[in-house]
């Protein structure tokens, strides 16, 4: 049984990064387990540095989640706590540097029936970083499901040669230490996977191949090195730079905020594509954007979807920037301070967790703003706007909740339980790179029967009408009479794009 994955190498600088899609594979993977799409989201990597970043405590050791993140075993034995440690100081100090990428021949995860072990084996091209002491990070596409599971990885490129894994729930990473290459020559590196209790084969195959072709999980294996080591092998022999882009780590800790304060529900099918809703003609955002519906838009609280889409393949060329004149770059400043107090309120009532506040003065520091000012350039405009935009949305959405909680709790005494009134409605995006990935659009659920609390007056004429005996008419039906719009912000090559979708959000019932 094999399963085809893809390997990216990483090395030098950590932070800002950008990464470049490989070129193809010379043959289609033989099923969905080699799929390159962890590898070619956009934030990719970005998460993998956040990750790193936010997994210890001030005292240096592992928070609990991230023990169980990285597979680190409660007891140090041979798992490389200490690495842990030194990569998340050294992403914490370099954080504006760029990283190298190389890409490596194809890579096979093997499994003999007879055996007890699976193996990883992967070809590295020639390289002077690979004289570097490598860790090599073994990432999976989500976050683990699968419950206890010890594991030995054992290698001759491994040093030490036997280390050891804890797989748990919510394990997404595996560390583990790697030998630097005595020359400049390409190698093969082959890793022999096995479960520390043999009644475990099982587990290990679900966890690393699914267990079955056809599977679905997907996991890249990947090295990294420390800033500051032999940084004269970079730029050599196939690495190609990652430059530090300022907007990129912006817009994927945005993506990280949202995922952290808002509601997360599982996607549920039907799986709704955004581009069959109809919305008003698009607005490019930049420096020529008109400053009449900038101005509607920063004073709107709708909701914002931000998409990712086009970004699957490969970066935008262009992020963004605005040219906002000094009164409505000072509105803009005064509704971001706005939507902060908002966002503050909501974690002091622990409504949404206090890593909410220190992500948002990382999104502050990244979009190199405090306030907004005349002399703020385009970018910070733009990131500034784009935080804007987020915040609005988390603070709709709480509001909602609010608002549907209180109809709730209106209609549990039984009067008024069958009533006409708001109920949430919880809606999913097909897109991979979204976020929010749902959308609570509401929905009107109630009795109309008479006498009417939220009918206009042809439905009241209606009522008495169908009551006087004419029973053939249609009765009044309980449905949305007011709503709020959505506003998507898309990435292209060229920049981004703000489109407006009217009427998507229920904010009121009736009887019509």
């Amino acid at each position: 049984m094999l399963a085809v994955v893809m390997l990216v190498l990483f090395c030098s600088r950590f932070g800002r990064a950008q990464v470049q899609p490989p070129a193809p594979p010379a043959t289609e993977p033989p099923f969905p387990s080699a799929g390159t799409a962890p590898r070619r989201a956009p934030c990719f990597v970005d998460d993998i540095l956040a990750a790193l970043r936010e997994a210890e405590r001030d005292d240096g050791d592992p928070t609990h989640n991230g023990r169980a993140l990285f597979g680190l075993c409660a007891v140090p034995e041979d798992s490389p706590r200490s690495v842990l440690s030194e990569l998340a100081e050294e992403i914490r100090r370099n954080q504006a540097e760029g990283v190298e990428v190389l890409h490596p021949a194809a890579v096979l995860m093997s499994e003999e029936e007879e055996q007890e072990t699976i193996t990883i084996t992967f070809d590295l091209p020639q390289s002077p970083v690979l004289k570097l002491k490598p860790v090599l990070l073994l990432v999976f596409e989500s976050p683990l499901t699968a419950g206890e599971l010890g594991v030995a990885f054992s290698s001759q490129s491994l040093q030490p040669t036997i280390q050891s894994a804890c797989i748990s729930e919510g394990t997404q990473y595996i560390l583990l230490t790697a030998k630097p290459s005595e020359g400049d020559v390409e190698q093969k590196w082959t890793i022999s996977v096995e479960p520390k209790s043999p009644d475990m084969k099982q587990n290990l195959k679900d966890v690393f191949i699914g267990g079955k072709p056809g599977s679905s999980v997907r996991m890249a294996p990947l090295l990294l090195f420390s800033a500051g080591k032999g940084t004269d092998a970079r730029q050599t022999n196939g690495s190609s730079s990652a430059s530090a882009l300022p907007q990129t780590s912006f817009l994927c800790e945005l993506r990280r905020f949202l995922d952290a304060v808002l509601p997360q529900d599982h996607p549920r099918p039907p799986l709704i594509r955004l581009d069959s809703l109809r919305s008003l003609p698009p607005l490019t955002l930049g420096p020529a954007s008109s400053e009449i519906l900038l101005a509607g838009i920063i004073n709107s609280s709708a909701p914002t979807i931000f998409s990712f889409d086009s970004w699957g393949a490969r970066f935008p060329v262009c992020f963004g920037r605005l040219a906002l004149s000094p009164a409505l770059l000072e509105e803009l400043g005064q509704k971001l301070e706005e939507s902060k107090m908002q966002m503050m309120e909501l974690v002091k009532e622990k409504r949404v967790p206090q890593r909410a506040a220190e992500k948002l003065e990382r999104l502050k520091e990244l979009g190199a703003f405090q306030r907004m000012e005349a002399a703020a350039d385009g970018e910070s405009q733009y990131c500034a706007f784009l935080l804007l935009k987020a915040l609005q949305t988390v603070a709709h959405t709480y509001t909602m909740q609010r608002r549907l909680r209180a109809t709730r709790a209106d209609s549990s005494s039984p009067p008024r339980a069958y009533i006409c009134g708001l109920r949430s409605l919880t809606v999913s995006f097909e897109n991979l790179f979204l976020s929010p990935k749902n959308a609570d659009i509401n929905n009107c659920q109630g009795s109309c029967a008479f006498p009417l609390t939220s009918g206009n007056n042809h439905a009241v004429l209606l009522n008495s009408h169908i009551e006087g005996g004419h029973a053939g008419e249609r009765a009044p039906c309980c449905v949305p009479v007011a709503y709020d719009p959505m506003h998507v912000i898309d990435w292209n090559n060229e920049g981004s794009v703000l489109s407006l979708k009217q009427d998507m959000i229920a904010t009121e019932c009736g009887c019509r």
